[in-house]
């Protein structure tokens, strides 16, 4: 249960930040590494992967969430008078999302298929 530990504060502190920089002023955004679109999609590749580690029963609730969050936030830049929302954006995010949540799964089925079983061996 590390992960879990780690990656609920962390999922939660992603959040944050990406929520700050879509609606803060266009001056305030971190400067661009690759494409806009590779930025956009990796903050929520690992946002939707730290979700899906943090909240692995709760999977299919996070991810309507973040899919449905990702279009909210765009949203949220009508009321930014230096943003300009695009479906295009927001379609960027929910993919990426979708890809992290994906990731997240994955390695949560991988974990369980490695935890220890409670069944003695004798009786497996």
């Amino acid at each position: 249960m590390m992960i879990i530990k780690y990656a609920r504060p962390l999922a939660w502190l992603l959040l944050t930040f990406i929520l700050f920089v879509t609606v803060s002023p266009i001056g305030l955004r971190p400067e661009t590494v690759t494409t806009v679109d590779t930025d956009r999609a990796g903050a929520y590749v690992l946002l939707g992967l730290a979700f899906a580690l943090a909240y692995p029963k709760q999977w299919k609730l996070v991810a309507m969430l973040l899919i449905a969050g990702s279009v909210a936030i765009e949203y949220l830049q009508y009321f930014a008078p230096t943003r300009h929302p695009r479906l295009h954006d927001a379609g960027v995010k929910a993919v990426g999302a979708a890809l992290g949540l994906l990731a997240g799964w994955v390695i949560n089925r991988w974990r369980e298929s490695k935890a220890p079983s409670t069944v003695p061996f004798a009786e497996r």
